[in-house]
């Protein structure tokens, strides 16, 4: 006796091609004309009795094709695939079980970054689990929230960056196919960390069975993916892999915006370290830094000082007029540093080797800095024995803007002028130039940073901002935030603290992705699955397009 084969369900999707008319290079035709309408075929379905002419496009002019023969003969096909020149660098939180697997080297963090790493509490409480992905180097995290303990957990987090060191630089092509590469390999890794499921979390938050796996895991409670802002074709290969999670696993989608991830940061730093504490409470701990609070946002793509009065209400106090602080010490880094150290690099992170080549004995090398005392002090050039100096930009204004770009170019005229004259920089000279193009853009920053507090205590309501974050690449370096401290003493705000995030954190990584949308999420905020990547969002709700809940997209539940 058979059985009946069970029907087989298939969905298949298909983007419909517009018929364009076609244009011809050489023809002698009329101009465009209207074409009557072909009579309807009988079999066809009419949808609409209204019949709009379509239209021929001709060219009377004689021409000659401009599209160029291929080599290879009539069906040949180039070959327009980049290949990797090096292999990519895989940066991780957790271990790689079997590193023969991976397609890249790994370097593991430091035992103090690690710190943070720690486990929770056995007992489970209502927890938000996340999935995190990261578009712009590609990165996936999972993150667990425990709302009892107000803690937090990553349970994974790894970051693969492709090998860009031949171009000094950013390359879209390859960063895009670097994402396309990668992604789905750290997903499939990921699912491995999700926590295992148990009596009790099976009801709530339903479980997935791995084929490799013989304990089924814990689903996580949402996805969450950076929207934007960025290269939108990068963003695309992060958004659609969270779309499709997002419906297979039948979960809620958050599309989180970077630069509010960034912001968030220093609190998911404050509930990891909750973990430690394993006093039983009742009552969850207090996440840090509590609103409102000011946060300075430094890396290659960005330089802005920010006012956070909630998890969405961040007001831009200042923003650079040309480039970010990290594409100016990017670019300084270039000149200054020498060519073996340049070729020898194993990453791009130019501003990261510019603060090494300048102290290399870390805080040792400025334990002597002291910083402008008053306003007047931050316009006297300081004199090398080279005979050049740098410039602060705005100096002798209180303009509350940012702007790096002088500083680079400064940088790049000396050294022109050296090779002009027939001269190299000795390592010494190279050495103070590096330390004196960081000087400048830091103390800048710093002077904007104290004259934004200072208008905020001269408000009418009188804020009192108690905490300043530094976040982004560019703060952890160590030179950074001993002019910031310096700044904020000796001008009067020796009671604000600054805390900036471990430096795995400070970069882009999944896991603030992950952190942001949980706190979207408990507050309510889900995204639409059919919105798209955004190149340009800004985060004050008061700019043209709404700031973080100004686009499309977002709804409420």
């Amino acid at each position: 006796m058979y059985r009946s084969a069970a029907p087989k369900l298939s969905l298949s999707i298909s983007a419909a091609q517009n018929v364009r008319p076609t244009l011809s290079l050489k023809s002698p035709g009329l101009p465009r004309t209207p074409i009557s309408p072909s009579a309807a075929s009988p079999t066809a379905k009419r949808f609409s009795s209204l019949q709009v002419p379509s239209y021929n496009y001709s060219n009377s002019c004689a021409s000659k094709s401009i599209l160029k023969k291929q080599p290879g003969g009539h069906n040949a096909v180039p070959e327009k695939r980049i290949q990797f020149k090096g292999t990519p660098t895989v940066h991780c939180v957790t271990p790689i079980e079997n590193p023969e697997e991976y397609y890249g080297s790994y370097v593991k963090l430091s035992r103090e970054e690690r710190r943070w790493m720690v486990q929770s509490d056995r007992r489970r409480y209502s927890v938000t689990d996340c999935a995190a992905v990261q578009s712009d180097d590609t990165s996936v995290a999972i993150v667990e929230k425990n709302t009892q303990k107000s803690s937090a957990q990553i349970h994974f987090l790894e970051n693969v960056t492709a090998d860009l060191n031949a171009y000094r630089g950013v390359h879209p092509i390859l960063a895009l196919e670097s994402h396309q590469e990668s992604l789905a390999k750290l997903v499939n890794k990921a699912l491995l960390h999700l926590p295992v499921a148990s009596g009790d979390t099976t009801t709530a938050h339903g479980t997935i069975s791995l084929t490799n796996c013989s304990q089924p895991r814990r689903k996580p409670d949402f996805i969450s993916v950076t929207r934007g802002p960025g290269m939108r074709a990068n963003l695309f290969v992060g958004l659609d892999t969270g779309k499709a999670l997002s419906v297979a696993w039948q979960i809620p989608f958050v599309g989180v915006h970077h630069m509010q991830a960034h912001l968030l940061t220093p609190r998911l730093v404050s509930a990891l370290s909750h973990n430690q504490d394993n006093t039983p409470t009742t009552i969850p701990s207090p996440i840090t830094p509590e609103f409102p609070f000011l946060s300075i946002l430094v890396s290659g793509g960005h330089s802005i000082l920010v006012k956070s009065a909630s998890i969405t209400d961040h007001e831009v106090m200042a923003s650079s007029a040309d480039i970010a602080i990290g594409e100016s010490l990017d670019k300084s880094a270039r000149e200054i540093l020498p060519d073996d150290l340049l070729t020898n690099a194993k990453n791009t992170m130019y501003g990261k080797i510019l603060e090494q080549f300048a102290f290399p004995n870390g805080p040792i090398d400025y334990a002597n800095y002291r910083p402008p005392t008053k306003r007047g002090d931050e316009v006297i050039k300081r004199e090398t024995p080279w005979g050049w100096s740098l410039t602060t930009p705005f100096a002798n204004t209180r303009h509350l803007q940012f702007s790096f770009s002088s500083i680079a170019s400064a940088v790049t005229k000396i050294v022109a002028q050296k090779k002009k004259a027939g001269e190299t920089l000795s390592y010494d000279e190279r050495v103070d130039l590096a330390r004196e193009s960081m000087r400048v853009c830091f103390e800048h920053l710093a002077s904007r940073t104290v004259i934004a507090l200072e208008a905020l205590r001269a408000q009418p309501e009188r804020q009192e901002i108690k905490t300043l974050i530094v976040s982004g690449g560019v703060a952890a370096n160590r030179f950074l935030m001993t002019v910031l401290r310096s700044f904020l003493d000796v001008r009067g705000f020796g009671h604000v603290d600054i805390v900036a995030p471990p430096p795995y954190l400070c970069t882009d990584n999944a896991a603030m992705i992950g952190w942001a949308g949980i706190e979207m999420f408990e507050a309510g905020w889900r995204t639409d699955l059919g919105v798209r990547a955004l190149r340009k969002w800004s985060l004050d709700p008061q700019a043209d397009d709404g700031g973080v809940l100004g686009p499309n997209g977002w709804q409420r539940v």
